[in-house]
């Protein structure tokens, strides 16, 4: 399996566990026409991440951030699959 293989099927994974609403406007984001909208989203997000010590901000924006870049950004790719591999194995599975 190529690391871009991975990365995504690791991603879809990923969706199936997050709340449906959540998981819904992430793989909008995830769609190739949706670019214009992804690069700034993922720009925020990681910049909020950094503040995440702030009220409001969360450390949680950073990972989030990334992966949309990784998206268009295929160095980011598979660091970020190993992250991904290891929230999986961490995370407990839960029904919907």
């Amino acid at each position: 399996m190529t690391p871009q293989t991975e990365f995504f099927a690791l991603l879809n994974r990923f969706e199936e566990r997050i709340p449906f609403w959540i998981a819904r406007r992430f793989r909008a984001l995830r769609e190739p026409e949706a670019r214009f909208w992804r690069v700034p989203t993922a720009s925020l997000l990681v910049v909020g991440g950094i503040f995440g010590f702030l009220p409001i901000l969360g450390f949680w924006m950073l990972p989030l951030g990334l992966v949309l870049l990784a998206v268009d950004l295929p160095r980011l790719q598979p660091p970020l699959a190993r992250l991904l591999s290891w929230i999986e194995r961490k995370w407990p599975a839960s029904p919907r």
